[in-house]
């Protein structure tokens, strides 16, 4: 094991975006048994630190990819294409046009099923730019383009929880 390798290579798993998660969690299992801190408790100080260090490497590759979000992303970086979400913002202008009406339609709305329409269409929004990331990634081979989904989709994980923190005043209010 090489603790510098990718987080797809580090717990055996072919470099995808569509992964089975069952698999993904069987191969961090598997690897978190074999680096875990308890089984070098013999071997002294060193050892146990040494083993630290692989676990929280091997946590770390897990939350990683586990979440599709920031799988993406990494992959995009892995590509050669990163997403850099903090330094650009830059969005094609119909996607920006779309957030602003979601927003106001958010900021407008004055019922709980105004509020679930609007996730529903947003939800519905996501999964669509996720398959595309799909085939951005493993289809097409193009980082550079996904990473420009994945800032979407940054956007678009951002309104839903807006939008459910609403969903929770109605909740709060009940």
């Amino acid at each position: 094991m090489n603790i510098d390798a990718d987080d797809f290579t580090l717990l055996g798993l072919r470099r995808a975006f569509s992964l089975d998660r069952s698999e993904l969690d069987a191969a961090w299992k598997a690897l978190q048994a074999q680096v875990h801190p308890d089984r070098f408790a013999a071997e002294g100080g060193a050892a146990q630190r040494l083993a630290m260090q692989w676990a929280v490497r091997v946590n770390e590759a897990h939350q990683r990819l586990k979440d599709p979000l920031k799988r993406a992303a990494y992959m995009c970086e892995l590509g050669g294409a990163p997403v850099q979400a903090h330094s650009n913002t830059a969005m094609p202008g119909d996607f920006l046009m779309q957030q602003m009406q979601w927003r106001e339609a958010l900021e407008e709305a004055e019922a709980v099923a105004e509020v679930e329409a609007l996730a529903d269409e947003v939800s519905s929004q996501r999964k669509t730019r996720l398959a595309r990331v799909t085939q951005l990634l493993d289809g097409e081979s193009n980082p550079a383009a996904a990473a420009q989904e994945v800032r979407a989709l940054m956007f678009i994980d951002r309104l839903l929880e807006e939008i459910d923190a609403r969903l929770e005043q109605y909740e709060d209010a009940r």
